[in-house]
């Protein structure tokens, strides 16, 4: 196996336009292309050869209030991984050498017409679209595409079963590429599966909100996705927004906070800030293959499953809520299925009900928030 030089990869941060339409749409692609100018031609001396964007980069998203769009509103700016917009981004491929990748695509897929999927990307320096992903932990509160999960016994007569179909990995010149999309960062699983798979740099866009807590004192961001590179004994690279432009959003809606992780868990660079940036580090994949060598404190070596295989025994967020011809509609449409997570927490004794409050209040609970943010606007009705 020949040796992989270090070269460098830039994580793009960029100013975001929530798209009400294609033009708008091209006006975010424009500016990451420019972006993409910048950080190639700043960091010369050691080539870039991968480019990490963030989440909806593109089209932007919405969440409940006043700006949340239902799903007629997202297919109208929803495009597919061969047209115009991804065909600008290889042009880009192939005049660096570079892959890109990228997430948070509202993608149209052929096969179930009637949804839309959140959509991560990898483009090879052929231009040509490598790896497709699509998101599988979309939060039930926030997330209004369809996940794998929501249609799976669909889905994997479509695209099969195999976990390298559904948390794909590459292998490439510059090493073992693999993505994931940010909410799949804030549990183990998915990365675990790009892991198990043998993915050595994790490309992982983004749209985080300051409003959930990216930056200090919380910070879930920084040390939930340390542990995922620790774990994994590999690279991750989380592209976030810098800015945005929209009506219903604080311009700092995504607090920025760019990060670059090796693999070892130890942070290189950031951006600390909500505003447009790149920035670079140097990715050394035959370090990595080096570390992993080792036996000591090997992340992988000592996994030990036997003791495990009962908490995925029976499902806890049920599969196949939204088959095809039912596609979820609003955000409170997909919290629909959470209520019967709550039964099964709470009925197991997994969580206990707060003071005063019974096992069987608890799914009536979330339904009646539900309605009370209905009935309050900020949640939209079906």
């Amino acid at each position: 196996m020949s040796r992989i030089p270090k070269y460098t990869a830039l994580v793009i941060q960029p100013h975001v336009l929530v798209a009400e339409d294609r033009a708008q749409i091209r006006t975010n692609l424009e500016r990451v292309c420019n972006l993409i100018d910048f950080g190639v031609g700043y960091f010369w001396e050691v080539p870039a050869r991968l480019v990490v964007l963030p989440e909806y980069f593109l089209q932007g998203v919405t969440t409940p209030g006043k700006g949340e769009h239902g799903i007629d509103s997202f297919m109208k700016k929803a495009i597919e991984l061969d047209g115009p917009e991804m065909q600008r981004l290889g042009e880009k491929a192939k005049e660096y050498n570079l892959y890109i990748a990228g997430g948070g695509v509202i993608e149209k897929v052929k096969e179930f017409p009637d949804r839309w999927f959140n959509t991560a990307f990898i483009i090879g320096p052929s231009g040509k679209v490598v790896l497709r992903y699509h998101k599988w932990h979309i939060p039930a509160s926030i997330g209004l595409g369809t996940s794998p999960h929501d249609i799976l016994d669909e889905y994997r007569a479509v695209f099969g079963t195999d976990i390298k179909t559904l948390f794909p990995v590459i292998d490439t010149e510059i090493g073992k590429l693999g993505t994931m999309t940010c909410h799949d960062g804030c549990t183990p699983e998915v990365a675990r599966a790009l892991g198990y798979n043998g993915c050595e740099v994790i490309c992982h866009p983004v749209a985080l909100q300051e409003v959930e807590g990216v930056s200090n004192p919380w910070d879930f961001w920084r040390f939930t996705r340390r542990t995922r590179a620790h774990d994994n004994m590999a690279y991750l690279l989380g592209s976030n927004w810098g800015s945005v432009d929209y009506a219903y959003y604080p311009a700092a809606f995504c607090p920025g906070n760019s990060i670059m992780i090796d693999y070892t868990g130890m942070i290189m660079r950031e951006a600390p800030y909500p505003s447009e940036q790149v920035i670079a580090a140097t990715i050394d994949i035959e370090s990595l293959r080096e570390h992993r060598s080792r036996c000591n404190h090997n992340t992988w070596v000592d996994v030990r499953t036997e003791g495990f295989r009962q908490i995925y025994d029976k499902p806890i967020y049920p599969p196949n809520q939204f088959p095809s011809g039912r596609p979820p509609r609003t955000l409170a449409d997909k919290m629909g299925p959470v209520k019967q997570v709550f039964a099964d927490l709470y009925g197991r004794g997994q969580f206990t009900p707060p003071a005063g409050m019974q096992v069987q209040d608890m799914p009536q609970l979330h339904e009646d928030r539900v309605r009370q943010a209905q009935q309050a606007g900020t949640l939209r009705k079906s």
